[in-house]
């Protein structure tokens, strides 16, 4: 906010370090002045010079507000960054995309949820845009890349610098094939307090926001809000009533969130004029005859083997064996405590 009230008040930067200390004190207060009028400080000359460096290497944007290539959905909101780093196919910031997020603790269906709708979005030509963060994130990321779309990464780090160190290889993927974003400079570890506030770029570069999964109190809900408050569409997909990640989202669609079951839903509001693939975006598995009724059985809502053998009529050591075999074939995971939740 600062450093907008001086580019508003003395022009371009040049005018800002040429001024007196007195004209700067005057609006930002003499310790500030100070700084700004000292000789430049031999850490931020080395940080200037790698970034210079690291600016020579392809791919590779410092953004301005002044910039042609700034997007201009960011110049829409409140608080838009006055720099911006930027890895890949900068040509992403200019299309209309949509933010997929949810929890870094997600289950299996909240995962195959995110990646499914993100390969949709990306296949009728819409960028998803997510955090890097593991769970559903990362899901959106992977589900988006081999498409038309792609995706964008805002990152609460340096743009030289991957967290978690888990998703270093999709981060490369999506720097050749995607895009990767940063308002923080080179070397920014991951400070807490930094995620937050990219969560308003997330929101701010897309048309819509999307909650796979959340839990009452997550970083998920910051973004929705943000979104809400920056004029975005929001969308919540429904879970179980006992499902933890599903009150977030739940909550959501209380507030006025729109449900959605499919990809299709999304794209009917925000361009129903753009073709899609209809649905999740999935191919049909096949559910081996012998299986079928177990997989009824379970239902969608998280259930425990006694319930299940009053169900079934199956002894103890026939519906293990089943189980067993649906959760290979992906049809279902176990939660802690020894339940059973079906999965697609």
């Amino acid at each position: 906010m600062t450093a907008r009230q001086l580019l508003a008040h003395f022009g371009l930067p040049d005018n800002i370090f040429a001024a007196s200390q007195a004209a700067l004190s005057a609006l930002v207060g003499l310790p500030l002045a100070r700084a700004l009028t000292a000789p430049v400080p031999v850490r931020t000359q080395d940080l200037i010079d790698h970034t210079l460096h690291w600016l020579q290497q392809p791919h590779h944007y410092f953004l301005t507000l002044a910039d042609s290539r700034y997007p201009q959905t960011l110049l829409d909101i409140p608080d838009p960054p006055i720099t911006l780093y930027v890895k890949g196919c900068i040509a992403l910031l200019h299309m209309p995309s949509i933010a997929i997020v949810g929890s870094r603790n997600a289950t299996a269906q909240g995962v195959l949820n995110a990646e499914r709708f993100a390969t949709s979005l990306s296949q009728a030509g819409f960028p998803v845009v997510s955090g890097l963060a593991m769970g559903i994130d990362a899901a959106a990321h992977a589900g988006a890349l081999p498409h038309a779309g792609s995706t964008i990464a805002v990152i609460g780090t340096g743009i030289d610098i991957v967290y978690p160190a888990r998703n270093r290889a999709l981060a490369a993927r999506i720097a050749k094939d995607g895009c990767v974003v940063s308002e923080y400079a080179l070397g920014t570890g991951p400070l807490t307090a930094n995620f937050p506030r990219r969560n308003r770029l997330i929101s701010g570069l897309s048309r819509a926001v999307l909650v796979v999964e959340a839990a009452a109190r997550s970083g998920s809900l910051i973004t929705a809000r943000v979104a809400a408050e920056q004029g975005r569409d929001v969308f919540a997909i429904p879970g179980s009533i006992h499902a933890p990640l599903s009150k977030g989202c739940h909550w959501l669609i209380k507030q006025g969130a729109k449900l959605v079951e499919s990809a299709q839903d999304v794209l009917e509001e925000i361009a129903p004029a753009v073709p899609t693939q209809g649905g999740h975006g999935a191919a049909v598995r096949f559910v081996p005859p012998a299986l079928e009724a177990l997989l009824a059985a379970l239902g969608f809502d998280p259930v425990d083997s006694d319930a299940l053998v009053a169900r079934t009529g199956l002894d103890v050591a026939a519906l293990s064996a089943q189980l067993l075999e649906l959760e290979l074939l992906g049809y279902l995971e176990v939660l802690p405590g020894g339940n059973y939740r079906r999965v697609g």
